[in-house]
């Protein structure tokens, strides 16, 4: 488990997925999203480490930072199939679940449902992903993208379209980067994937160069 502290108020945490397969097309270690404003701790996508000393280790920390903080906890889904210990935490922590409509109709848990376009707690803005219910998060505070799939960190640091055979049935690669342009009217100046390495650096040119259509191979 790796722990990173990105912002005052904003961390990154990776484990390893336990359900990640050596022919899977995706890297074991995926990144959860640990969120602290005036009024909320905001947990996305997160994941409890699995072996039992990291876990406790984890945990513990958790604990100590949300009974410092004393504010409710909200823990953000991107898509269903991330649900990962959003029902453990939430629980744990007498929060709620937030997710949009399809995703919340997929997960184990009862959650909140919201629209794009909607402020969530932590004055996150959920933002479509066009593809399979999936949500992005900003983070205006932070200038921060969070995302599931739609995006994916790449060798170079940066990000890439998720594959081809993600996108919806019928999607043209070339359109579906068209319309995804408009995260560029956002001011980004971090991204954090849930699949590769944070973009800290010149984030609104690496996000124009994924999503250019002309790119397509």
């Amino acid at each position: 488990m790796d722990v990173q502290e990105l912002a005052p108020g904003l961390w990154r945490w990776t484990t390893p997925h336990p359900d990640w397969r050596e022919d899977a097309d995706w890297e074991a270690d995926v990144s959860s999203v640990y969120l602290e404003t005036a009024g909320h701790v905001v947990l996305i996508d997160p994941l409890v480490p699995t072996d039992d000393e990291s876990r406790e280790r984890f945990l513990h920390h958790l604990d100590a930072d949300v009974e410092r903080a004393g504010k409710p906890v909200a823990v953000l889904v991107t898509v269903y199939w991330h649900e990962r210990s959003a029902a453990e935490l939430a629980k744990r922590y007498g929060g709620e679940i937030w997710a949009s409509e399809g995703t919340a109709a997929e997960l184990q848990a009862p959650a909140r449902v919201f629209s794009p376009g909607d402020v969530l707690p932590g004055g996150v803005i959920a933002v479509d992903a066009l593809r399979r219910f999936e949500t992005i998060y900003w983070l205006p505070e932070h200038r921060a993208l969070v995302t599931g799939d739609v995006l994916l960190g790449d060798a170079e640091q940066g990000v890439r379209v998720c594959p081809d055979s993600w996108l919806p049935d019928g999607a043209s690669p070339a359109e579906f980067r068209l319309a995804l342009q408009a995260l560029l009217d956002l001011p980004v100046e971090l991204i954090l994937p849930a699949h590769g390495a944070p973009v800290r650096d010149d984030a609104h040119a690496v996000l124009r160069r994924a999503l250019d259509p002309q790119a397509v191979p």
